[in-house]
């Protein structure tokens, strides 16, 4: 019987508006690596397909009639540490008190507004370009990161200025850049050894078109549809056939990382992404739901 590391690190990586338009775009890192674990193109972001309301579902569980983030609040507010929907951060914090944590974002409300203060949480935020050697750096010096999120906002940006969906290459080529970059970060990942015992997602949080060619934010497929894809320890290959919520991220993070989840996360465990053919191995009491 095939036997699986633990996981002992979760990376979250997205880009910011993309959708399922990876699908036209030239993502080589994205299709590799993709390649290796689960996978959807049919994703469901939450609705109002906004960065706020859906960032904010990846990383809190819940639906944005719950968590109440809009684009408004957490450009000016913080997240209450006391929320009855707390984010990922301060989840493993509660539980895992010594856990080093990080988020990386282009949009800077993202770790201002949606992830808690106070947390000890190593917090960045650069224009793209910028932020990814940053996260490079970080990782060389902290292998031992327990929770590591990275947020690319620019394939957002293109899609507001040129236009969304395949018939923009402006949009494509975004795309495109974005997928080199988290390919370096991927790769520099596997250079360092980490692969073997970290779960990785690949996701973005909506996309865009659907309605108006230069905005989102609708239940439109163009806007609600995306990608979606998570590789490590305990996953099963091959395209995912049942449905999956940008949300489920939380619920998926949060099992890997041993914690227990929260009663009230809409966040579920995507059906078919563990691999069966571990039966009795490490990933069982690795995934094993707990929901306090």
């Amino acid at each position: 019987m095939k036997q699986t590391k633990t996981v002992q690190r979760v990376f979250i990586l997205g880009m910011d508006g993309a959708g399922n338009f990876v699908q036209q775009a030239n993502t080589p890192n994205l299709d590799a690596w993709l390649a290796r674990g689960a996978f959807t193109n049919e994703a469901q972001a939450e609705l109002p397909t906004i960065s706020a309301e859906c960032w904010g579902s990846i990383l809190h569980g819940v639906t944005p009639d719950k968590h109440g983030l809009t684009n408004d609040k957490v450009a000016n507010e913080s997240y209450l540490n006391d929320s009855p929907y707390p984010s990922l951060f301060r989840l493993v914090r509660e539980q895992q008190p010594e856990a080093k944590l990080a988020s990386f974002t282009g949009w800077s409300p993202i770790n201002s507004g949606i992830i808690e203060d106070n947390l000890g949480v190593h917090k960045v935020s650069l224009p793209d370009a910028e932020l990814v050697p940053a996260l490079l750096e970080y990782i060389e010096e902290n292998p031992d990161i327990r929770l590591l999120f990275l947020q690319l906002d620019e394939p957002d940006g293109s899609g507001h200025r040129h236009g969304y969906g395949e018939d923009s290459p402006e949009y494509l080529a975004m795309i495109s850049t974005c997928d080199e970059r988290i390919g370096t970060i991927l790769n520099r990942i596997e250079q360092l050894g980490l692969v073997e015992d970290s779960l990785i997602i690949l996701l973005t949080d909506h996309g865009g078109g659907g309605t108006e060619k230069h905005n989102h934010g609708s239940d439109h497929p163009m806007d609600r549809n995306v990608f979606w894809g998570c590789v490590g320890p305990g996953v099963k290959r091959g395209r995912l056939s049942g449905p999956v919520s940008i949300t489920d991220t939380a619920e998926v993070t949060a099992l890997a990382l041993g914690l227990t989840v929260p009663e009230q996360w809409d966040a579920r465990l995507p059906k078919g992404l563990l691999d069966d053919s571990n039966s009795n191995s490490d990933s069982d009491s690795l995934w094993e739901s707990h929901h306090g």
